[in-house]
């Protein structure tokens, strides 16, 4: 089934930076409609190309003296001080005619960065830590050999931007998503179920969300995993990366696709001070994912009007605000072997009991699994210690889980440094903003470099807008779902410089 889709023209405002918005409509868009593409309108003289010896300031490489040391280890407030005492980067070297972008992460911004980058013939290079493969939050875990599927973190989306609504009709033609057809809706603690009346569609992965990602990672010429990129250095008009003083090359532009305390210590003393300001601003939730299976379907309570159902964004209950039948969900038949479910705390929960994820002390771990399948029997209506007992367990935190602010900006990027941001947090908190983001960073910055650079300003964006407080649920927004019909921030557009 196609996705269709009539999109409405929305205003955007970016503050002070000389860049143009002109909004485009589109009408209804199905598979076989023509792509719409975020596109520069205007027209570049040709640029003759200035090969005279680059500026001091063009990323110096520090002398060995000067050098700073790693970030890794120092306090937040160390951090701070270097992120907004470091000197502005500024590359005059000349853009190269076959120039090559380093995409650090490969969520679905950096992927779907890469992909369109390749598209407008510049080449890319996408690192990601995934040890288990790409997606970033579009994680499923597969236990062997007992056969248990658990999407661990995005657990369905929808789609509401025509740009979005293509891809997705792309990824439906694959077989790589299908509509989840399955029940889902609100449960009051108690166990009275409500289906949620709203009739937008809901897509999951075929088989979980992770091979969506791979798949998108496998049409790439050049992907690295696994990957953690601990240092950029400006040096002759190009930024050197490195893993544990590894070298992983030189490129002419970066893009930072993910977030959180590790993408604030790479832009520490990076030369960056405008890009690592708006990082800095970003605000994350903490959330906790339990994964249990169960020999048995869970018992509902019938009492309180309550039927069987496939996910429930729960209410009233202070330590659980999801849960969803992985089973069910995954398979295109009636699951008569084990019961995968996957529950996630609430936001305001993980707050409270968050502790380093990297090493999580055993009785924390032991306190907040009780805890939160405690919660489930609450949310379920079942006397406490009723719950069965599940035979596999596995506790995450997701310790930078999701924005609760935004710029809502589609991409921000430095003209002078050259390097940008993509992710879903600049314009929301779903898989829809985070492949918008994407496109629009690729798109503006083989704009950047078809403009030969000469004209850096006017290819700032999203330097110094403010941001604002996200609404939606605890794991995430779902743009025509919510009774509000919560639309993306992102308009179709076209950059107009």
């Amino acid at each position: 089934m196609a996705v269709s889709i009539t999109s409405i023209s929305i205003s955007i405002t970016f503050i002070n930076h000389p860049l143009r918005l002109k909004l485009c409509r589109y009408s209804t868009l199905s598979s076989k409609s023509s792509t719409p593409s975020l596109c520069s309108t205007s027209q570049p003289k040709p640029i003759e190309k200035d090969h005279r010896r680059s500026n001091p300031m063009d990323g110096r490489r520090p002398s060995s003296r000067s050098r700073r040391k790693s970030s890794y280890g120092s306090s937040r407030r160390s951090i701070l001080k270097k992120t907004f005492n470091q000197e502005q980067v500024a590359f005059t070297a000349p853009v190269p005619d076959d120039p090559i972008v380093a995409i650090i992460g490969g969520g679905m911004a950096g992927l779907i960065c890469a992909k369109n980058l390749e598209k407008r013939g510049v080449r890319s290079t996408v690192f990601d830590t995934g040890m288990h493969g790409f997606g970033g939050r579009m994680g499923t875990r597969i236990i062997e050999p007992e056969g248990l599927i658990f999407d661990h973190a995005a657990q369905f989306f929808t789609v509401s931007h025509p740009l979005f609504a293509e891809l997705v009709n792309g990824w439906l033609e694959k077989g790589l998503v299908r509509e989840w057809h399955g029940s889902i809706g609100e449960l009051e603690a108690g166990g009275l179920f409500i289906p949620l009346p709203y009739s937008a569609p809901k897509y999951i992965g075929v088989n979980g969300m992770r091979p969506l990602a791979d798949s998108l990672a496998q049409t790439l010429p050049s992907v690295v995993r696994p990957c953690w990129i601990s240092k950029l250095e400006p040096f002759n008009g190009k930024w050197h990366l490195s893993e544990n003083g590894k070298n992983q090359g030189a490129f002419d532009a970066i893009v930072i696709a993910h977030n959180g305390k590790c993408a604030n210590r790479l832009l520490a003393s990076s030369g960056l001070p405008l890009i690592a300001r708006q990082m800095k601003a970003l605000e994350l939730s903490s959330i906790w994912a339990l994964l249990a299976a169960f020999e048995d379907p869970l018992p509902v309570n019938g009492s309180g009007g309550s039927t069987l159902f496939e996910g429930a964004f729960v209410k009233g209950v202070d330590c659980l605000s999801w849960m969803a039948n992985n089973s069910t969900k995954l398979s295109n038949s009636d699951n008569r072997g084990p019961h995968c479910w996957t529950f996630f705390s609430t936001a305001a929960y993980g707050k409270k009991t968050k502790v380093p994820q990297e090493n999580i002390p055993t009785a924390t771990s032991e306190k907040v699994k009780a805890s939160m399948l405690r919660g489930v029997e609450i949310a379920l209506g079942l006397p406490v210690g009723s719950l069965p007992m599940p035979f596999y367990t596995r506790l995450q935190l997701w310790g930078a889980a999701l924005p609760v602010n935004s710029p809502n900006v589609p991409c921000i990027f430095d003209p002078k440094g050259r390097a940008g941001i993509c992710g879903d947090w600049l314009l929301g908190s779903s898989l829809e903003s985070a492949a918008l983001s994407g496109l629009a960073m690729a798109n503006h910055i083989a704009d950047y470099f078809k403009s030969g650079g000469a004209q850096p300003d006017e290819f700032a964006v999203g330097l110094n807008n403010e941001f604002q407080t996200l609404s939606g649920h605890d794991i995430g927004q779902f743009p025509g779902l919510e009774s509000e019909q919560q639309t993306n921030k992102v308009g179709d557009y076209e950059l107009v410089t």
